[in-house]
């Protein structure tokens, strides 16, 4: 019970910020999304380190970078640009370690902080960008309570009903019932959304669809990562909830589906 207090607690405080932040936006949203942003790609770094060698100090500049520059209305390009830049930069780095030292990891150490920047900051950057949209409040708002209601609705299903296995190897807990409960538990707040913001209810419903499935399998991915790292939580920032990265893993697919979808193809 005192876990399950702990936890709720938590739960309550990061959802409270979240909201109030999305509601605020501006800076505070920024100052927000760029605190989670960073404090997972620290935890995706530390995951990576076990495999080798990476300069997490570089990875963490260019990503708090990356969501001032979005902040601000750069364009995407300029955020690619940055991205490269830091590549040569950690191989201008190695490539000095070898001549003075014998000794590098350029290949590892370059993929490792490339991949923490595409997969962990730049879903946050999106969020950034999103908000700042005139649709992003009500955007966000959806995004982030269709992937909670999820995660609610597969963990009380699949603890009450859940039998058949899935993903056994990776998440041994997951079952069958409980996924389906998750995207039950989408559609249907994209549904009590869609009236509470008074627009038409298809739209939102896909929306909860999309979000139902993908956020799963973005908590999958995770799994993946701490089970190769052979870990049970890739940090322990938050009580009862592990790390950031544990708590925000189906944000980071789910946002980037939906800046696709507005941003890309609806635009």
């Amino acid at each position: 019970m005192s876990e399950l207090r702990t936890r709720a607690i938590s739960g309550a405080v990061i959802v409270i910020c979240i909201l109030t932040g999305i509601y605020i936006g501006g800076y505070l949203w920024l100052v927000l999304s760029s605190v989670i942003a960073l404090a997972s790609l620290w935890e995706y770094y530390d995951l990576f380190s076990r495999f080798g060698h990476i300069s997490k100090g570089i990875g963490l500049i260019a990503g708090a970078l990356m969501l001032y520059m979005s902040s601000k209305g750069a364009s995407f390009s300029a955020v690619i640009a940055l991205l490269i830049l830091q590549s040569y930069v950690v191989l201008s780095i190695e490539t000095l370690r070898k001549v003075a030292h014998n000794k590098s990891s350029g290949l590892l150490n370059m993929s490792g902080l490339l991949s923490g920047l595409v997969f962990v900051v730049l879903p946050w950057v999106f969020l950034v960008v999103l908000r700042q949209r005139p649709f992003g409040e009500k955007l966000l708002f959806s995004l982030f309570l269709c992937t909670w209601s999820c995660d609610v609705f597969a963990y009380l299903i699949g603890r009450s009903f859940g039998k058949m296995p899935f993903a056994h190897n990776i998440s041994p807990k997951k079952t069958l019932e409980g996924f389906i409960g998750g995207f039950m538990g989408s559609v249907l707040c994209a549904g009590i959304l869609s009236l509470c913001f008074k627009i038409p209810p298809l739209p939102w419903i896909l929306l909860g669809a999309l979000i139902g499935v993908a956020g799963q399998i973005g908590d999958l991915y995770e799994s993946l990562f701490k089970r190769e790292a052979e870990v049970k939580d890739s940090g322990n920032l938050i009580p009862g909830h592990g790390g950031f990265l544990d708590r925000f893993d189906s944000i980071l697919i789910n946002s980037t589906l939906i800046f696709l979808v507005f941003e890309v193809i609806l635009s």
